[in-house]
């Protein structure tokens, strides 16, 4: 059998602690693979495959911060040290990005990790350019900064030192527990008001987050990360998304109640996004793990974007349209009051720009003088 086709009959097998069943091609390439089963049983050879490693793969990076000026947003910044997630989360809106440097969004989002190790050089040039004008900066924008390889190559912590020293406010969005490795930085952070962290909590159901979130921390782990964040003084919120419909957004008031026992004290929530290739993703993951259900979380899906699988525009990305999409807007918010939840948007609860402070002259990176 040739090499390539062994590939993409492997693609279609799900595989152990890996979240996508599939690796669709590329969209900017003028050629795909497709599996064939050829009456020999050929697909069958591959019931059996071993897990998938996980490849790191070095990138360079030109600047820093990604900026937008997207209206659905709290925040027009942020840095991602981590291209992929090794968390693997079949819903992520993030996957349609890895095409953008030649990999597929399916399987290899989540086994071809790239990284960034000059991010924290390249984030102190950006942070001492004249006229530089401090906002918050989030971090999980993109991809998980605490995903498992952050365990070593400590990317996200390095970023942490640089914005501690320049005194800049910083968000974090976060499903990993890993995120108390740095609660020394986060609670001096948190002592000066230049810090917010939101764990994000799909469901308490660890089953079906294993299924969805193969590589993730459990529920039970996110809520005691929540837990100690709030002891440590760090302002904590949850982040209840994505909020399936028919699959998990029956918990919405369970994963607020219990974020709030573990010390939460602001709220947020998104309608599953399906963007690109995530819609094929998705759908292949619920015929595969949830054939009984598939067709009716489907059909939901589209009723809360307009007959199709997603929308992207403004206003309705995030939310959604239709009674459906209503329906789940009120009761998060009869929910958030009752609670006495605030929002997670950063305009809700601003962080303390004024502190921000460049080095001096003196420590500042300098140019040979000329002789």
């Amino acid at each position: 059998m040739p090499d390539g086709l062994s590939v993409s009959v492997e693609s279609l097998v799900p595989r152990k602690g890996r979240g996508a069943v599939t690796n669709p091609p590329i969209r900017f390439e003028s050629t795909a693979r497709e599996a064939f089963d050829d009456g020999w049983g050929s697909l069958a050879d591959f019931s059996d495959l071993p897990p998938l490693p996980t490849t790191l793969l070095r990138e360079r990076s030109r600047s820093a911060m990604a900026w937008n000026e997207s209206p659905d947003l709290g925040f027009d910044r942020s840095l991602n040290s981590y291209r992929g997630c090794e968390h693997g989360c079949i819903y992520c809106y993030a996957r349609p990005s890895h095409a953008y440097v030649g990999y597929s969004p399916g399987l290899d989002f989540e086994t071809k990790l790239l990284f960034k190790p000059d991010l924290p050089s390249l984030l102190e040039k950006e942070l001492c350019k004249p006229g530089y004008v401090a906002k918050p900066v989030a971090l999980g924008a993109n991809t998980d900064p605490y995903q498992p390889i952050e365990r070593t190559l400590l990317i996200t912590r390095q970023i942490l030192e640089v914005l501690e020293r320049f005194a800049h406010p910083v968000t974090i969005v976060t499903k990993s527990a890993g995120v108390l490795r740095d609660i020394d930085i986060l609670a001096r952070l948190a002592q000066r008001n230049l810090v917010h962290v939101c764990l994000s909590v799909t469901t308490l159901d660890p089953a079906l987050a294993r299924r969805m979130e193969p590589r993730a921390a459990s529920p039970a782990r996110r809520l005691a990360a929540l837990r100690s964040l709030a002891a440590a003084g760090i302002p904590t919120g949850v982040l209840a998304a994505p909020m399936i419909p028919g699959l998990n957004d029956a918990e919405l008031e369970r994963i607020l109640a219990a974020s709030l026992e573990a010390g939460a004290t602001r709220a947020g929530y998104v309608l599953l996004r399906l963007p690109h290739e995530v819609a094929g993703l998705f759908e292949a993951w619920l015929k595969t793990h949830m054939p009984d259900r598939a067709a009716r979380v489907l059909a939901l899906v589209r009723e809360t974007r307009a007959g199709a699988l997603y929308r992207s525009s403004f206003g309705e990305r995030q939310t959604g349209t239709g009674p459906y999409a209503d329906l789940l807007a009120a009761r998060f918010r009869q929910a958030a009051t009752r609670m006495g939840l605030a929002g997670t948007n950063a305009r809700s609860q601003p962080l303390d720009c004024s502190q921000f402070a460049p080095p001096t002259t003196a420590t500042a990176p300098r140019q040979l003088a000329l002789l």
